[in-house]
């Protein structure tokens, strides 16, 4: 069970009763991976989801100085890697919170790493009831396991165990058979991610 201090009203697992309802997955996606889609998926299944978006910020928080890829080919390959695959969409924001991002939204997904994260007062200038009062905003939760990191049981969503250990850092340092066919596609032509240093943009 998770043992933190979140104050978060999120109601349990469970279908949301509109069929018009919508999820939103925030990351940075830098890759996309298999598991990225796989959450989703799964999130929209759990929920019964209209469609769950992957929300890109146009600056992502903690991550202003990335710039390989460019902004453009990341939105390209998400683009390329979700094309044909009902449910799914991509949205860009110039929120950074995820309270922000998922505003208007009936579900947030994101993985148990992301869950600590955004239950650590630091990013929130050290002020628990700044961080209480923010993750009271967020919608339903769907989150996806990742060792060891602990999230709330009733919002655990069912994600195979060999996707567990898949991450964009892993990808980029190499496991370029977690990326998505057309990120490991991108990364052979341009060298985006295991070969930043040599990056020809196409």
């Amino acid at each position: 069970m998770f043992t933190g201090t979140s104050m978060t009203t999120s109601e349990p697992h469970g279908n949301v009763d509109s069929v018009n309802s919508l999820g939103v997955y925030p990351g940075s996606f830098n890759p996309p991976t298999r598991a990225h889609i796989e959450i989703a998926l799964a999130a929209r299944k759990a929920h019964g989801l209209l469609r769950v978006d992957l929300a890109i910020s146009a600056v992502a928080l903690g991550k202003e100085s990335v710039q390989i890829p460019h902004f453009d080919h990341r939105l390209d390959v998400i683009r390329s890697s979700i094309a044909g695959i009902t449910g799914l969409g991509l949205i860009v924001t110039d929120a950074q919170l995820i309270a922000d991002i998922a505003h208007g939204y009936d579900v947030v997904v994101m993985g148990a790493d992301k869950w600590t994260q955004v239950n650590d007062p630091s990013w929130y200038g050290g002020d628990p009831a700044a961080r209480d009062a923010v993750l009271a905003r967020l919608p339903r939760l769907a989150l996806a396991p990742r060792p060891p990191h602990q999230i709330p049981d009733a919002h655990r969503l069912p994600v195979a165990d060999d996707l567990l250990e898949v991450s964009s850092s892993a990808a980029r340092g190499g496991r370029v058979e977690w990326m998505t066919d057309a990120a490991r596609e991108f990364d052979q032509r341009t060298g985006a991610w295991t070969e930043p240093h040599n990056y020809q943009a196409p």
